[in-house]
């Protein structure tokens, strides 16, 4: 017998996130939503106030399918905007606040932008960008977010069509939000941080969005009305799904505009933080500071990035955070990769506990399938921990492509089935992914092949040592060599500063001789993009000019 039915009106809704924030208005509607300094709204408010502004949107003449950019921090408006562009059937486009204007400019063009919120401290930037739009180009409206009166810029705000506040006074809290015709339309364009290249467009539908949330908030997991403090800024893939997500369980969500380390343990204490997240560069501050204490509670917090390196995860755990790692990319829409944690492994010595967490692991829950592939071949690598391969994955939460590039789309988006990440890892014996590098960081020296974050995270264990990043240097006899880049730790009482040779000799003590670096620059901050992502392909073009000047 063939139970095979058409489909029904009921049941073919299409999927979006935006449906949370209208139960948790339900559900929660007296709970705190969104704190910040001295704002505190409740879920009922919340939803009200994203009505309004996805009314006054469609007022300003802003059309399903048109673009509304965001430059702005992790403030209460921001949070709104979330839901509130969609609603009104515009594509969200959250821009890097930490942008140059050239670059923004650029960004604003691509995406044609109809609309953009600007956080006052970027005003300046914005309307420098503004100016390199060619002449006779239309350039998209301009609304002004503040923090409170007193913030506004009388010099600057003639500038702009209005404040975030008069704009949403103006809308009708009993507005119909403007749903989805299909759950592929799409609902944000986030452009790639630009760690490796040019940034990308990356377009990520309803259906999307929605996946890539329930994947978080199973996978991590997170329990009804957590207490999430917004240490990832929101404008990196919509903040991993969590402004969605955080509607879904009624949490409270914490703002803050920036990040301080003894900031952030103030508000953990203050409001019982239980969540947050971040790339490995928080974890290395939150843990790095000697005046700070342990928490009086533990916390859960997730990283995904670059693999954290051993060293900086367990005294994030001795500070009494506990480490989720997971792996995903703007174009996953969040995290699809996660270190799923066995009880057994808690009984093993620290470092093994950090050794087996640094890796990215298994694919979340909905997701479809995440392998590691031979380039040419296309087939699976040995599962030994060893064989390199390339991370391929497939699932729902997959971008669509990227905004006006076909090419670049193909190329990702293989007739397979498969999404080609360009991270280059090994699957070990039980099933767990590890990525080893982004394929442009592999070192091959005098042809052996030298994972970047294994030395890196040698160089993290040095006492001296704040932050670490390797990148190749090329040489006439081997190719490339390791290049180590390094930061130092501002700590009193150490014996001096580390010379170049106690580094080397540091790092010989403790890796294969064709691993270590074979030159070693000392910098006062190492270049980042604003999610912490160290900013590899600087590194590699100065390393490049170092050898030609040897």
């Amino acid at each position: 017998m063939e139970l095979l039915l058409p489909p029904s009106p009921a049941n073919s809704t299409p999927l979006t996130t935006l449906g949370f924030l209208e139960r948790a208005a339900t559900a929660y509607g007296d709970s705190p939503s969104v704190v910040y300094n001295n704002v505190s709204y409740t879920w009922s408010q919340t939803h009200r106030r994203c009505l309004q502004m996805a009314s006054s949107l469609n007022s300003l003449g802003i059309q399903r399918g048109q673009v509304v950019s965001v430059v702005a921090p992790n403030l209460p408006s921001m949070y709104e905007l979330q839901f509130a562009v969609p609603m009104s059937g515009a594509v969200l486009n959250n821009i890097n606040t930490r942008l140059d204007a050239k670059t923004l400019s650029i960004l604003l063009r691509h995406s044609e932008s109809r609309l953009v919120f600007v956080d006052h401290q970027s005003s300046s930037l914005v309307l420098e960008a503004i100016s390199h739009f060619p002449r006779n180009t239309k350039v998209p409206i301009l609304v002004l977010i503040d923090d409170d009166d007193s913030s506004r810029n009388p010099s600057t705000s003639f500038e702009f069509l209005d404040h975030y506040e008069g704009i949403l006074e103006d809308g009708d809290p009993t507005f119909k939000w403007v749903r989805p015709k299909s759950e592929l339309d799409p609902m944000v364009l986030n452009y790639t941080s630009g760690t490796t290249s040019n940034p990308k467009g990356v377009v990520i539908s309803h259906r999307g969005a929605f996946i890539a949330t329930i994947n978080t908030l199973i996978d991590w997991p997170i329990n009804n009305q957590p207490v999430y403090l917004w240490t990832l800024p929101m404008f990196h893939a919509n903040g991993w799904g969590l402004p969605w997500g955080m509607a879904a369980v009624g949490g409270t969500n914490i703002c803050l505009r920036k990040i301080d380390a003894s900031h952030i343990y103030r508000l953990i204490r203050q409001h019982g933080v239980t969540h947050m997240c971040g790339a490995p560069i928080v974890l290395n501050m939150l843990s790095n500071s000697a005046q700070l204490e342990p928490l009086d509670h533990p916390v859960q917090i997730l990283t995904a990035g670059a693999p954290p390196p051993a060293p900086v995860l367990a005294r994030t755990e001795a500070m009494g955070f506990v480490v989720s790692h997971g792996y995903g990319l703007t174009e996953t829409g969040g995290i699809v990769v996660s270190c799923a944690w066995k009880k057994k492994w808690n009984e093993l010595p620290l470092v093994e506990r950090a050794r087996l967490k640094s890796r990215q692991g298994v694919r979340s829950v909905a997701f479809t399938e995440a392998d590691v592939v031979d380039a040419e071949t296309g087939e699976s690598v040995k599962r030994d921990g060893q064989t390199l391969g390339e991370v391929v994955l497939r699932g729902g939460c997959v971008m669509s492509g990227y905004l006006k590039d076909p090419e670049g789309t193909s190329r990702s988006l293989r007739e397979n089935g498969w999404f080609y990440t360009g991270d280059v890892g090994v699957m070990h014996p039980d099933g767990y992914l590890e990525i080893k590098d982004r394929s442009k960081d592999v070192i091959i020296s005098g042809g052996e092949n030298i994972s970047t974050p294994e030395v890196e995270s040698v160089l993290y264990s040095h006492p001296a040592v704040n932050e670490a990043a390797v990148v190749a240097k090329p040489d006439e006899f081997w190719g490339e060599t390791p290049c180590a880049f390094v930061s130092l730790k501002k700590i009193n009482g150490l014996n001096g500063k580390p010379s170049e040779k106690e580094i080397i000799d540091y790092c010989r003590d403790r890796l294969p001789h064709y691993m270590v670096p074979k030159t070693v620059v000392f910098e006062e901050e190492l270049p980042k993009t604003s999610t912490g992502k160290v900013q590899k392909y600087l590194l590699r073009e100065f390393a490049k000019a170092l050898s030609r000047v040897s």
